[in-house]
């Protein structure tokens, strides 16, 4: 069985995000891709008896979904603070279909920052629709409840406590927001459009 692999990241000098909170994050998106892998096999094993483990396969299944969702959310989320900020060029086909779609890039990040503050654990993420050709804003609870299928992640944001809990409480998660936002390649994120 193929094994999903741990993708490293050069993660350097973030502004008002720490190295210890990157470096303990890292080591959580570890533990998504090491559980991803340790379910498959699992469930490879009970499939051999699979009448006498449907149910337990069938739950192991449900957990699949969790383990890789956070494993490749993060994997979006850490290559988009990769390189240095760089900000997104005026003329790219991403800030003009946010402009089309939103007005103008003020009002998309007004409003994706609120979605951000949204209560509980889970994700702010901006999604390219392939059918319709348009962006979506999406909340997505824990790491894969509310995922819109058939669309492609383009900038997913990390609203679990863990994301920013070694530099914020949990009372000041807007500064993080704020922070991420000043540390984000959008080249990283034109290119996740672009793909």
């Amino acid at each position: 069985m193929q094994q999903f692999t741990q993708k490293e990241f050069n993660i350097k000098n973030l502004k008002e995000i720490s190295d210890k909170n990157i470096e303990e994050h890292l080591k959580l998106y570890a533990g998504y891709v090491k559980n991803a892998n340790l379910i498959l096999e699992h469930i490879e094993k009970l499939s051999k008896e699979k009448e006498e483990y449907s149910y337990e396969i069938a739950e192991m299944q449900r957990r699949f979904a969790f383990e890789f969702c956070g494993m490749r959310n993060h994997e979006y989320y850490f290559s988009s603070l990769e390189g240095g900020s760089k900000a997104l060029e005026s003329d790219s086909k991403l800030k003009k279909m946010i402009q089309e779609e939103w007005g103008s890039f003020e009002k998309w990040l007004e409003y994706f920052k609120n979605m951000a503050m949204t209560r509980g654990v889970g994700w702010a993420m901006l999604y390219y629709d392939k059918q319709t050709g348009n962006l979506l804003n999406q909340w997505v609870d824990e790491q894969h409840l509310g995922n819109l299928i058939s669309t492609t992640p383009i900038l997913c944001l990390d609203m679990w406590e863990h994301a920013y809990v070694y530099d914020y409480p949990t009372s000041e998660k807007k500064k993080y927001i704020e922070a991420f936002f000043e540390n984000l390649n959008w080249n990283k994120i034109e290119d996740n459009l672009n793909k």
